[in-house]
Parts: structure tokens; sequence; C-alpha cells
């Protein structure tokens, strides 16, 4: 079971509650311990948008992915976006394949060089690692999900950030040096 499954958790989660732990977690966490040092500034332009998809289905998921990145084709506004999917997906190599038929998508739908994906599960484990290695917590969040990352502005942020190569490992010696029971803590309060 997962660090924040319970088993009492209802077949859908009411979306209020979902964007509010999403975004204390984006704030608490991701942009608090400058996991994504650009995530900042998106938040304070409002440019991250939350989509909550509570379907169960394969398919009508990947749909309401598409859907989303039309959505992010005519919002300009819009500079990455958060695809949660709080009530499917829990399993994590469940969750894998679906990313990997997401990205067969976009390439499929047009959208290779225009968007890619992040990818992030509350069980995420790098793969060699061990699930309780605290690497894992970089790509750790209170839901199943996908970021969809517009690629023209993840270029133009890499060119002004020295050494973005250095950004993962970075990350994975920091989360290390916090701990395993430290990341669950801050993730828990997210909840």
């Amino acid at each position: 079971m997962s660090w924040l499954q319970k088993t009492d958790m209802p077949d859908k989660i009411p979306p209020e509650l979902v964007i509010q732990q999403t975004r204390a977690w984006v704030s608490d966490f991701i942009i608090a311990h400058n996991i994504c040092p650009f995530a900042r500034k998106e938040l304070k332009r409002g440019g991250i948008h939350y989509e909550i998809f509570q379907e169960h289905r394969v398919e009508e998921t990947l749909t309401g992915f598409i859907e989303l990145c039309q959505l992010l084709d005519k919002n300009g506004d819009i500079g990455t976006a958060l695809f949660i999917l709080p009530s499917s997906f829990i399993g994590f190599n469940d969750y894998l394949d679906l990313l990997d038929m997401a990205n067969a998508l976009l390439i499929k739908q047009g959208y290779e060089g225009v968007y890619q994906l992040a990818s992030f599960h509350p069980d995420y484990c790098f793969e060699g690692a061990d699930c309780d290695d605290a690497s894992n917590y970089t790509n750790r969040s209170p839901y199943p999900m996908l970021h969809i990352i517009r690629e023209d502005a993840l270029e133009k942020a890499l060119e002004k950030y020295p050494n973005p190569e250095t950004i993962p490992e970075r990350n994975i010696a920091y989360c290390r040096k916090l701990g395993s029971d430290a990341l669950a803590k801050i993730l828990q309060g997210c909840m």
C-alpha cells in the first residue's frame, strides 16, 4: 500500500480536495525544496493548470489527456499542466503502462517536440532503486499524474539556468540528505 493510500479511500475524491492537496505539494515540496527551479515562476504568474480526471478506463483517460493537450494548444497562458488521476492508476506498473501509452499518443497526435511528459506517482520508484530510497521522492506526488510541459518554454528556461543537466543529480542528493522519513512527512503534510 502506498504511503498515502487509505483502505477507505472513496472511489471519487472531491475535485476541490485533490486540487488543494496537489497545490500544497507543488508549493510545499516542489517549490519550497527547489525540486523544479522553474515551477516558482509558473506558480507566481498563475500558469499551472490542474486537470482532474477520475475515470478508470485507459481509453477514456488517454482521450482526456489529449483533450488537455488541445486546451494547451488554445490557451498560451497555461505554461504547464498537471493531469491528475486521483482514483485510478494507483498501481505503479499500471501507471507506467499509461505513461508509455501517453508518450506514444503524443507522437501519434503530432505533439512530438511540442509537449513532453514528466511523471509523478505516490509509489514512484526509479528502475534499479530500492523502493525505500529517498531519491524516489523527486517523482513522488499525492496522486498519479502526468505533467505536460511545453517544450519551447522548457528550452527557454534551460537556456537561462546554469548547468541544467545537474538538476536530477542535485535533487537525488538533496532527497537522500533529507531522508525518506522526512520526505514522507512532507508529502503527508500536503494531504
